[in-house]
């Protein structure tokens, strides 16, 4: 059952096919990788909002086979399950999550728009988008999500839960609300709580999104979406994903041949590129979303929390970051009980998380090593 009834609903455990044509539209629950499944999971599933969801549908795609070690990968704001895109120095032969060796899986958010529930779903009343009037979602929100669509594919325990950004904060959640099903953890890029610096990056791109006269307080048309403001907010999260050092070392004051300056011309590509694939309104409410994480809610402190967790951990930090700094890793490792900490150092920024796949995969390789 879908949260919208037919007019957004998926069929369990369909196939779903890419759509190349896709432009504009804001159909975005087919911007997926042809193996893409979409289950639906007919389960009552209450938010940490009080607001309920009768239903709701997960869109993942796996690799390897289910009698191998499983391992959840977490994806970050924009992402999708497509982890074959985005780290796929870690799926190759040889590599810590080769699936000649590991099932590994990976579910686009709930509230996401790569096929699972989330604002991109036409309502059935109105035809227009959901938009806003998709609840808020916390982490710990997406986190019983992914628990109840993995029961639902028979998979209950997990070798490891790896993710990067908003990635490392599901992780850390899996790790807090469901123990008894994960052994291992390695959150990267990542902090035990959102902090002011990251809310206020936060809020100035939903202000862009909502600065745009096509946004009509979230609910709209597919065919008239407020993709300038989209735009905008990518280009604001660019910079904040990047360093000073990495912009200087690629761009410096070059100008491109029609004259913007080639770093004016690298963040409207960003946002352009962007707005072909998402959907504003999820933006807005996955950022809302990444600001709800605080791992010591209702659990004492943040270092009660991290206290709590006994599994082995590797911590992985990117030491240009400028969102998620060094001292909150540290943090993070500081505090629990079975942890390893390895900063990598990149010129990159946040980005360095998915740029510099070599390092990352070569600690995730000797981390499993010693503790499976």
């Amino acid at each position: 059952m879908s949260l919208f009834g037919a007019g957004g609903a998926l069929v369990s455990g369909r196939v779903v096919t890419a759509d190349p044509e896709v432009g504009e539209r804001a159909d975005f629950l087919h911007v997926c990788r042809p193996d893409t499944t979409v289950v639906s999971i007919d389960e009552l599933l209450v938010l940490d909002s009080g607001e309920r969801l009768d239903g709701f549908d997960i869109a993942y795609r796996s690799w390897g086979t289910p009698s191998r070690r499983a391992v959840l990968v977490c994806h970050a704001l924009s992402g999708s399950a497509d982890v074959d895109d985005w780290w796929p120095g870690l799926l190759e032969p040889g590599g810590p999550l080769d699936p000649a060796d590991r099932y590994v899986l990976c579910s686009n958010v709930l509230g996401g728009c790569y096929g699972s529930s989330g604002p991109s779903q036409l309502h059935p009343d109105d035809g227009l988008l959901v938009g806003t009037r998709f609840p808020v979602v916390s982490i710990r929100d997406v986190v019983r999500a992914q628990a109840l669509w993995l029961s639902a594919i028979g998979v209950e325990e997990l070798d490891l839960v790896i993710g990067g950004s908003m990635g490392g904060m599901q992780v850390l959640e899996w790790a807090a609300l469901f123990p008894d099903r994960v052994r291992a953890i390695a959150p990267v890029a990542s902090s035990a709580r959102h902090s002011a610096w990251c809310i206020g990056i936060s809020q100035t791109q939903r202000a862009a999104i909502t600065a745009d006269p096509r946004w009509h307080a979230g609910v709209y048309s597919a065919a008239d979406r407020p993709a300038h403001g989209l735009e905008v907010a990518r280009q604001i999260a660019m910079v904040s994903y990047r360093s000073r050092a990495s912009f200087e070392q690629r761009f410096g004051r070059d100008r491109v041949q029609e004259g913007d300056y080639e770093v004016e011309d690298y963040l409207n590509h960003h946002g352009r590129s962007l707005r072909g694939r998402f959907d504003a309104a999820t933006y807005y409410r996955i950022t809302e979303t990444m600001d709800t994480h605080d791992l010591g809610r209702d659990r004492g402190s943040v270092a009660d929390a991290l206290r709590s967790i006994e599994q082995p951990a590797l911590v992985v930090g990117i030491d240009s970051d400028l969102l998620y700094p060094l001292v909150e890793q540290e943090e993070i490792a500081q505090h629990l009980a079975d942890s390893t900490f390895v900063p990598i150092s990149s010129p990159h920024g946040h980005d360095g998380f998915l740029i510099e796949q070599k390092p990352l995969a070569s600690a995730l390789s000797e981390f499993i090593r010693l503790h499976q």
